[in-house]
């Protein structure tokens, strides 16, 4: 299923029953199997949209023990809401979500929370050959430029292998990039064998090389942006669509959950040249445990519209 537009999926997945359908093919390609001993011996409860194992009897469904478990919600819309999230550049807001699927807010927030947690990468390879990094400011405008100026403002460390995927991590509000932050972050996102790093002329990259990486820099105080193949216009370019996407379609985000965001943006951003980005969300679903509300909530007051 490649580069399906909106009216397929409409037509593909009109009702809870195709949608069922697809995910249980999704799920186990070569016939369904017991949720919990791993029996291959299952029986369909068609009345139900249930099997039966003949082993344990335990009793389970194609959405038991993922994300969509315990949804109140009609598969289709779950399946309307990973295509806009998945395939919108600048992705979608809850309030978008809201007016489109005739939800609450309350419902369409925890829909896209629940997507932007499956969303999320476990253990994504370290980055490699040639490494740009950057960092990337978020939050509201400051008229002052003095200790206070990044008060308001939450840091994203950025880094992207030329030609490929990105990583993305937020910090504290406030907190301005560090030497030893910096090494652990590239500690955690470049390979060993990584060749060269490309950064801007900050402080905190000074001494960032080894034996086997090569750092240069580009002093942007000067308005050097190039120098041969020398330039962080990869990792600033993907950083400027991230705040884009804030101002277009969230208008803004908390600090908690600023890492989720970003996890949708790298999800969307290292899949956009997959033409089966919306098969593969739907296995990335499916393949994540259920993410409560009330951890969604945690230390939290209801979300603001």
């Amino acid at each position: 299923m490649d580069d399906m537009n909106l009216v397929e999926l409409l037509e593909k997945f009109a009702d809870d029953e195709k949608c069922r359908a697809y995910l249980e093919a999704l799920r186990w390609p070569d016939g369904a199997m017991c949720t919990r001993c791993k029996s291959e011996k299952v029986y369909r409860i068609l009345k139900r949209d249930q099997f039966v194992c003949d082993s344990c009897k335990y009793q389970f469904s194609a959405t038991a023990g993922t994300i969509f478990h315990d949804s109140h919600l009609p598969l289709w819309k779950w399946f309307l809401a990973t295509y806009f999230m998945a395939e919108s550049k600048k992705g979608m807001s809850a309030n978008q979500l809201k007016r489109t699927l005739a939800v609450s807010y309350k419902t369409a927030w925890y829909l896209c929370h629940r997507i932007r947690k499956a969303m999320q990468e476990a253990n994504p390879r370290p980055l490699k050959g040639t490494i740009e990094l950057d960092e990337t400011w978020i939050g509201g405008k400051c008229h002052w430029k003095n200790r206070t100026y990044l008060r308001n403002k939450t840091m994203a460390l950025d880094a992207i292998e030329r030609g490929g995927p990105i990583r993305m991590k937020a910090e504290k509000r406030g907190k301005n990039p560090s030497q030893k932050m910096i090494h652990q972050w590239i500690a955690k996102t470049a390979a060993s064998n990584a060749e060269k790093l490309y950064t801007n002329e900050h402080a905190a990259y000074f001494r960032i090389h080894d034996h086997n990486i090569k750092h240069e820099s580009m002093n942007h105080k000067e308005e050097e942006y190039v120098r041969g193949d020398v330039h962080t216009n990869s990792i600033e370019n993907a950083g400027s669509l991230f705040k884009r996407s804030i101002v277009d379609s969230y208008h803004k985000v908390s600090e908690k959950h600023l890492d989720a965001y970003l996890d949708e943006f790298k999800w969307r951003f290292n899949n956009r040249k997959n033409p089966y980005l919306f098969r593969d969300t739907l296995l990335k679903l499916i393949q994540s445990p259920n993410f409560k509300y009330k951890e969604l909530t945690a230390q939290q007051t209801e979300p603001a519209a």
